[in-house]
C-alpha cells in the first residue's frame, strides 16, 4: 500500500475544521435516508464551531491519508452534572468517507475515541445510531455496544394527531 494511501489516527487541529465540518454536511446530508432530521447545509457554521471547539479540547480525532481528512469522530466525557454509578463518555459523529468504508478507518477511530475516553477517566460509552441504519448498528454491535435506551417519537403535525 503506497505510504499516500496509509491511514493516521491524529488529533484534529482548527486547522481541520473546514475538512471535517465538509464531512460531517455530507454525513448529516446521508444520515436523511435513515430519518434523521438534521437538516445537513443549515447546520454548517454550528458545526465548524464544535469541530473548532473539540479540535482545541482534544475531543476530535481524525483519519487522515496522506494530508486528506478521510474520517473523524468526536467524543467528550459526560458532564450533564447527574450522578451515576459510572463514568460514562460519549462518542459522536463517527463517519468515514464512503470510498474508504471496509477498511478498518471507523474501527480505528472508534478503537482511538475510547481510549481516550478510558485514559480521562470513562468507564463506560455511549453512543447512537439511527434505528434504520443497519450498517451501522451492525458495525456497533460488532464491537460489543448493545442497547441501553430506545428513543421514541412522534410526529406532531395536525393530520397525524389522535382524537
Amino acid at each position: 500500500m503506497p505510504d499516500s494511501d496509509r491511514v493516521r489516527v491524529d488529533p484534529a487541529t482548527t486547522d481541520d475544521a473546514d475538512a471535517v465540518t465538509d464531512l460531517w454536511v455530507a454525513l448529516a446530508a446521508g444520515q436523511r435516508r435513515y430519518g434523521a432530521t438534521l437538516r445537513a447545509e443549515a447546520n454548517r457554521g454550528a458545526v465548524r464551531e464544535w469541530v473548532a471547539r473539540a479540535a482545541v479540547t482534544e475531543e476530535l480525532l481524525v483519519a487522515r491519508s496522506g494530508e486528506e481528512v478521510v474520517g473523524f469522530v468526536g467524543f467528550e466525557l459526560d458532564r450533564n452534572g447527574y450522578e451515576r454509578d459510572r463514568t460514562r463518555g460519549t462518542v459522536s459523529n463517527l463517519f468515514v468517507v464512503p470510498g474508504r468504508r471496509g477498511e478498518g478507518i471507523g474501527t480505528e477511530l472508534l478503537d482511538a475515541a475510547e481510549e481516550a475516553l478510558r485514559e480521562a477517566g470513562a468507564d463506560a460509552v455511549a453512543l447512537e445510531a439511527l434505528a434504520d441504519n443497519d450498517l451501522a448498528r451492525d458495525f456497533y454491535a460488532d464491537r460489543g455496544y448493545e442497547p441501553h435506551r430506545v428513543e421514541l417519537t412522534k410526529p406532531l403535525a395536525e393530520s397525524d394527531t389522535h382524537s
